[in-house]
């Protein structure tokens, strides 16, 4: 996939240029991006590979000092999209269940039929929640605006008595109220900030392994660290023969952020003190937000012969309100296989339980 390129923040490593692949990696020196297409490395992945996660707190980072209106603009509009992908992907897979019910209602065994009714009705209220949260979305974002508007209107006010003659009572006075209703609006709007960022669910990371062309070889060691905010993860792997590659840790599990990039640092582990760093990248996460899992590439070394491949599967609710949507969505194979199965068989003729049941369903 290929994301945007984020906006220029800060040089971590010089003479360093990225392409755009995963989040439009910023550089010292401004180029023409590459396209460039996903990959899926061969990984072998070890017995004990765990998830892990990194929550430091109920709310994922305490309220801004300064609030940040344009780049929530973008995070709200991405985020957006991504819940109207989730409902309309959700939608359809409803839509395709019911149809299943309609056409098999004499076909199969009531068991079947049964399964199929309760996964309809698990969805049902997976959609019934997604439409919740996003209405809950647009309710921060409308109140966010209002403070946003008062703010600047207290701004223009300030700004107004400040020029002015100060001499008069009434014209301090003035001044103070809209001093201290300036601030006011401003605490506001960085705790809806912080109320939105708390509503922006998970992003599952898997690590797929790194691809090099003739650039890995048996032998090599990498250490890969990630950095979102508070939030870290580092991980140890090697490249065996056969190019597989074998890793100690493979997944993690961060907490969108509204301002904060993803930073990642590649480092080689030649001798006990002699580390090469290979790369030092920054991503935007914004165009993160989408239904189904997304593989994406990172150019690590300024050729972009060394990627990091990631799959990033986005959730919208965190890990205390997630109804686990994928399982909705893959349920559908495991219907298909019993679907086929159940039909090798001559139907029963239905019995009197079974007709009440399928008249229950229409």
């Amino acid at each position: 996939m290929s994301l945007s390129v984020r906006p220029q923040r800060r040089v971590l490593v010089t003479k360093i240029n990225r392409s755009q692949s995963f989040a439009g990696v910023n550089s010292t020196a401004e180029r023409p991006f590459r396209n460039l297409s996903p990959f899926t490395p061969t990984v072998s992945r070890k017995t004990g590979s765990r998830v892990s996660r990194m929550f430091s707190m109920s709310h994922k980072s305490p309220p801004p000092k300064v609030p940040q209106p344009n780049r929530l603009d973008e995070v709200y509009e991405a985020l957006k999209k991504g819940l109207t992908a989730y409902l309309e992907v959700h939608q359809l897979e409803l839509e395709k269940l019911s149809t299943q019910i309609r056409e098999s209602k004499r076909n199969s065994r009531l068991g079947f039929l049964y399964d199929l009714d309760k996964q309809v009705k698990s969805i049902e209220r997976f959609l019934r929640r997604l439409e919740f949260h996003a209405s809950k979305i647009d309710e921060l974002y409308e109140a966010y605006c209002i403070q946003r508007r008062l703010r600047d209107g207290a701004h223009n006010m300030v700004k107004a008595y400040s020029t002015g003659s100060p001499g008069s009572r009434e014209a301090r006075e003035s001044l103070a109220e809209a001093s201290k209703g300036y601030k006011e609006y401003t605490e506001n709007m960085c705790l809806l900030e912080n109320e939105l960022e708390s509503q922006l669910g998970e992003f599952h990371v898997r690590m797929k392994g790194l691809a090099g062309f003739a650039r890995l070889c048996a032998g090599d060691q990498y250490e890969i660290f990630m950095k979102y905010g508070r939030q870290r993860w580092k991980l140890r792997g090697r490249i065996e023969v056969n190019s597989k590659q074998v890793w100690d840790s493979e997944e993690m599990v961060f907490l969108p952020l509204v301002t904060e990039f993803l930073s990642i640092k590649v480092t080689e582990l030649k001798s006990l003190a002699n580390h090469v760093v290979v790369g030092n990248v920054s991503c935007e996460t914004k165009d993160l937000f989408a239904a189904l899992p997304q593989v994406v590439a990172v150019d690590i070394n300024d050729l972009g012969t060394l990627k990091l491949s990631l799959e990033v599967t986005w959730n919208p609710f965190d890990k205390d309100d997630q109804p686990s949507a994928a399982s909705t969505v893959n349920k559908a194979s495991t219907v298909n296989k019993r679907f086929s199965t159940y039909n090798q068989s001559p139907p029963d003729t239905p019995s009197l339980r079974e007709q009440a049941f399928y008249v229950s369903v229409m």
